[in-house]
């Protein structure tokens, strides 16, 4: 952080040297208890200000700093696209989103997939998906927690006492800090709600960020309306898919999470973690947690979950590509260009993939979209688009990594798939949406939770 939070910064220049031994000051007992008991009257606020969060993650201290540091940074979501915010940028972008809509309805089978259509600034950006990010998170910052009180010899667990839940705030501040700084610089990156590939928005809402795009815009020499149009497109086609393949949502958040509950940490380094915490400065927690001995390890079980996830991603993406080109590429003279620019931009992994690799452990780069890519695009014109996005209806008729490699071995086989050629692809679509909903129906029922602790929202 560029400022410690709550005011514990380094000592005032203007008084140092009051009760400093080395500046000929003298400290008397009575004025070190003093002391003593500013620290802790500064730590109740702390704890305070910071909402009263017992997970392992504090949420509201998250949301705070990142508001903060978007406010600080004068992101105000202000754009000179053609409209200067407000009701303007809600128009421009729900005109936007009207025509890739139309353009997109020859070019897939599945329908519109969004209910609204929204222009959100970054501060918006960051309350909208916050829950999303703590189904991301928690899991992460469940483990890294755990292994500090597995770490903990019985004795110090006995003696410690009622300073463990002190510490698992103060744990849940420090990653709340954490995750407030990067949502900051996500926020402020962000073109689309679902640019990284993940369903970040509530269901049904697709929205664009039209203050980022106009920085994304500079230098690229096309006219505004174009590149809007042309994201609008990519963030309605990312919505068909999320509402339409009911499993999709749930599939690449599980994904995630599973990687994160594979994390392990080497307790070893916990020795050498205590000794850089200072009990008397809070803000040495922060520190100490980032400075990297708590580096997860990747476990095998964790590289075979984030193969399954890029292999998804790809998916995604690839179809997006695909999809988005067939519909716009006639119609909008920059198109190639800009897809090639987007392309880089994910493949290569931009500032908010990086950003996410620091924030959940994981990398969210689509290494084989263009591989992906190239394997839609072959479905489609050997079979049809009806055919190729019927593939979307479950799981198990998705192509694989291996199908990747060899594409047209892929395209063979759904051109003899029986199942495929007499498939419905809505029908499909409703029966896996109505299974999925029996599914979280039934796992309810058999782990009730307490209406006090309720659910993460996903």
């Amino acid at each position: 952080m560029s400022k410690p939070p709550f005011g514990f910064g380094p000592p005032d220049p203007d008084k140092r040297g009051e009760n400093d031994p080395s500046e000929g000051g003298q400290q008397s007992g009575a004025e070190a208890f003093n002391q003593l008991g500013q620290m802790l009257s500064q730590l109740g606020q702390m704890l305070s200000q910071a909402g009263t969060s017992s997970g392992p993650v504090n949420y509201d201290l998250a949301k705070q700093i990142a508001l903060q540091t978007l406010g600080s940074a004068g992101n105000t979501g202000e754009s000179r696209l053609g409209f200067s915010g407000g009701d303007d940028s809600n128009a421009a972008v729900r005109d936007a989103a009207h025509l890739a809509e139309m353009w997109l309805d020859p070019a897939t089978f599945l329908p519109a997939g969004a209910t609204s259509t929204v222009a959100w600034s970054p501060r918006t950006w960051v309350e909208k998906t916050l829950p999303t990010w703590q189904r991301l998170c928690d899991p992460v910052a469940q483990q890294i927690s755990g292994a500090w009180m597995q770490a903990l010899p019985a004795e110090a667990k006995e003696a410690a006492g009622p300073l463990l839940q002190m510490m698992g705030q103060m744990g849940g501040m420090a990653f709340g800090s954490q995750l407030g700084n990067a949502l900051a610089q996500l926020a402020s990156e962000m073109l689309t709600s679902s640019e990284i590939g993940l369903p970040l928005a509530p269901a049904g809402t697709s929205a664009l960020l039209p203050a980022n795009i106009e920085k994304f815009a500079d230098g690229l020499e096309l006219p505004n309306s174009e590149i809007l149009v042309f994201l609008a497109a990519r963030e309605a086609a990312h919505q068909r898919l999320f509402t339409h393949v009911p499993w999709l949502r749930q599939r690449l958040l599980a994904t995630v999470e599973e990687f994160a509950h594979g994390i392990t940490v080497d307790t070893s380094a916990l020795e050498s973690l205590a000794g850089r915490i200072d009990p008397a400065n809070p803000a040495s927690i922060e520190e100490a947690m980032s400075s990297g001995l708590l580096e997860p390890q990747t476990t095998d079980e964790q590289k075979a979950a984030l193969r399954r996830l890029e292999t998804l991603l790809a998916l995604v993406e690839g179809w997006v590509d695909v999809v988005v080109a067939e519909a716009v590429s006639d119609r909008l003279p920059g198109a190639d260009a800009l897809r090639e620019t987007l392309r880089r931009r994910r493949a290569t992994g931009g500032p908010a993939e990086q950003t996410f690799a620091t924030l959940v452990g994981l990398e969210l780069r689509p290494r084989r979209m263009r591989d992906a890519s190239n394997l839609w695009k072959l479905v489609g014109d050997r079979h049809g688009i009806e055919k190729r996005d019927a593939l979307w209806s479950h799981p198990d008729l998705m192509p694989t990594a291996e199908d990747l490699d060899e594409p047209i071995d892929f395209a063979d086989r759904v051109g003899s798939a029986g199942s495929i050629d007499d498939l419905d692809p809505i029908a499909e679509l409703e029966r896996t949406s109505q299974s999925e909903s029996s599914k979280l129906d039934e796992k309810a029922k058999e782990n009730p939770q307490d209406p006090e602790e309720g659910e993460s929202p996903s």
